[in-house]
């Protein structure tokens, strides 16, 4: 097995538990280097400045300069991903070219998910390294449903798209609906990065879409609308 070779990271975030649950998701996969942890991207520069670095995981709202104005500042920045409690810095973060946007808190398969996402850039990453999530399984990955007092196995698969019915989801797959009692948010944190939001209403998946444009998304007879807030992130996926 040739060796492998890791993605040098540095952690940036003022609030110190949520620095320190950063510091044990990057320990936690083998493929990434914690080169620094800093409570404010003014001492992290100095380290920036001096030391190779791929990757940034990078809070937005901090004191002195925000997340998003620092990136602007450094002449080469390296790839990063956004951390933060606030989901209106979004589109600011994709215009930014994030990698990730990774609201808090962070659960550790979230991590893993924006991690899968920087794998798939030309990073020097290695073929052979070992991270086993639900992007790399997918075919064999499945959720839960409640729905009609049982719980319902629904392969991702199979699964078309979702949508929201205020209190509710509609899971269309290629052979079934199933309506259930949840929020559209909640399972799109559950979901691979195969799967991206297109509305506040609608998940698709990336892998049945049959044609586009910039405003509607097709997957065999549905047409489902790309809104303007998520049109930005949606062209980056599909590269329009």
């Amino acid at each position: 097995m040739a060796d492998q070779v890791q993605i040098h990271c540095i952690a940036i975030d003022d609030e110190p538990p949520a620095l320190e649950i950063m510091k044990n998701y990057i320990e936690a996969v083998p493929v990434l280097h914690l080169e620094g942890a800093f409570a404010n991207a003014v001492d992290a520069l100095s380290l920036l400045q001096k030391t190779p670095v791929d990757l940034l995981f990078l809070d937005i709202q901090m004191p002195h300069i925000l997340g998003t104005n620092f990136i602007r500042t450094l002449a080469k920045p390296p790839k990063v991903i956004f951390t933060t409690a606030y989901r209106k810095f979004a589109v600011e973060g994709f215009d930014l070219d994030a990698v990730d946007y990774i609201l808090k808190p962070v659960s550790f398969e979230r991590f893993l998910k924006a991690v899968n996402k920087v794998m798939r850039l030309n990073l020097p990453v290695s073929e052979n390294f070992p991270l086993k999530t639900r992007e790399n399984t997918n075919e064999n990955e499945y959720i839960y449903l409640r729905a009609d007092r049982k719980n319902i196995k629904v392969k991702l698969s199979d699964l078309l798209f979702i949508e929201s019915l205020k209190d509710y989801i509609k899971v269309v797959t290629k052979d079934r609906t199933i309506v259930s009692k949840n929020s559209i948010s909640v399972l799109e944190e559950r979901l691979p990065a195969s799967f991206i939001r297109i509305h506040r209403s609608f998940i698709v998946s990336v892998n049945k879409i049959d044609s586009f444009t910039h405003d509607l998304i097709q997957i065999g007879k549905f047409e489902l609308p790309v809104s303007r807030s998520y049109r930005h992130q949606v062209e980056k996926v599909l590269h329009i």
